[in-house]
């Protein structure tokens, strides 16, 4: 994804002064994005948007191992833009079109990050809008507090943490379901995903802190885990009508050739965690519409599903489907009492990249003048776009998105 600007450069006075605004390096000072901002300082942290392996003018280089290292180069130079370095990062969401290039991913993250690496996510997608790599991060201010977690009996020659605590959040990297010792996968689906959440357990526990404390949550599977059978084993361990926000996604791949991982976010103060769920809405055993962890607040991936009886996906179209994705969203944050305006960043899967140029066109409607921060994925192949006997379209687009309670400042 082209590193184009939707903010103005400032120093990092200027920056402590303005707690939440869109950032940019100062050779990107010459263009100009409508839909997103290369990053978003919300004072604590800092969102990154998914970066990819172009060159400030516009060239990409030639191979992959190259290309990775642009892709952090871009983030390391947003972080900057920000008066931080990699040092800061805590948290990145690697998007690969083949994995089979994660060991020369790792190796270049090893390289970007010598000492206390972030947490880390990684799973193969079918398209990134730049190929064949695409990467977010979040960074914190304050390093007064951020360390590595991990568990007394954790080995991985990873180029990642298992955990990054911060002051007040847990930052867990993406636990597979797969035997941590021996790195085989059970055949059984439900003991895949119930070793991967006794991963993420264990990483919590070694922060201190338990799943209760989690608030966000991302499932990534394959099509050989089905969904019935996660959902009943991850419900097991959360309590009912206060689980984390999450967005499930399904992806072509996993490293390691495992079927899923769990990745997420944990608030350390039980006290600042809150679960937000319209009156309308219907307490859910797999997931909260949005979770605070103190002022920053985690909302699940939404669709085009219209609620209530007879409910379902009746648009056609993604940029229809987007449009209830929205009032959607923006139901959740109402109950929260805030607006679209403190939205610091966004994520955006969408069944085919093809129609990105018709989804922008919406969703540059409900964004402004703060632009968040933003990843776009096309994680499987195309959908058949057939309506079922119910009058249902499948789910064209997903977006998840998380917000603070600070006022943007312009």
């Amino acid at each position: 994804m082209r590193l184009l600007l939707a903010g103005l450069l400032v120093s990092a006075t200027l920056i402590a002064q303005e707690p939440t605004r869109a950032v940019a390096p100062q050779q990107l000072s010459s263009k100009g994005n409508p839909y997103y901002s290369p990053a978003v300082d919300a004072g604590d942290y800092v969102y990154i948007s998914g970066q990819g392996p172009q060159r400030p003018d516009g060239t990409t280089p030639a191979t992959f191992s190259a290309q990775i290292r642009q892709a952090l180069n871009n983030v390391k130079g947003i972080a900057e833009a920000t008066g931080l370095t990699m040092g800061n990062v805590v948290y990145t969401q690697v998007y690969l079109e083949d994995v089979s290039k994660y060991g020369e991913m790792n190796a270049a993250f090893a390289e970007y990050f010598p000492k206390t690496p972030p947490a880390r996510a990684v799973l193969c997608v079918a398209r990134v809008p730049e190929l064949p790599v695409q990467i977010s991060a979040v960074a914190v201010r304050n390093l007064a507090e951020r360390r590595a977690i991990r568990p007394t009996d954790y080995r991985s020659d990873e180029s990642a943490s298992p955990g990054i605590l911060t002051h007040d959040q847990l930052f867990i990297s993406s636990m597979p379901g797969s035997d941590p010792v021996s790195g085989k996968i059970p055949e059984d689906p439900a003991a895949q995903v119930d070793l991967a959440l006794d991963r993420v357990d264990a990483v919590v526990k070694a922060a201190g802190l338990y799943l209760r404390h989690m608030v966000f949550v991302n499932p990534y599977l394959t099509r050989e885990i089905p969904m019935r059978v996660m959902n009943e084993r991850y419900a097991r361990r959360f309590e009912f009508g206060n689980t984390p926000a999450r967005a499930t996604i399904e992806v072509s791949s996993l490293p390691g050739g495992a079927h899923i991982e769990y990745t997420g976010v944990a608030v350390r103060d039980l006290q600042q965690r809150r679960a937000v769920r319209p009156k309308n809405m219907p307490p859910s055993p797999t997931a909260s519409p949005c979770v605070f962890a103190g002022d920053t607040l985690y909302c699940s991936a939404k669709s085009g599903f219209i609620p209530g009886l007879h409910g379902g996906v009746y648009a056609s179209s993604t940029p229809h489907q987007l449009r209830q994705t929205m009032r959607n969203l923006l139901d959740n944050l109402e109950e929260a009492e805030m607006t679209l305006d403190q939205v610091v960043a966004t994520n955006v899967y969408l069944d085919d990249l093809s129609d990105l140029a018709a989804f922008d066109a919406v969703y540059a409607q409900y964004f402004g003048p703060l632009l968040p921060a933003r990843a776009t994925i096309q994680q499987l192949p195309p959908t058949d776009r057939k309506i079922d006997s119910e009058d249902h379209f499948p789910d064209l687009e997903q977006v998840s998105l998380i917000a603070t309670r600070t006022r943007p400042k312009h």
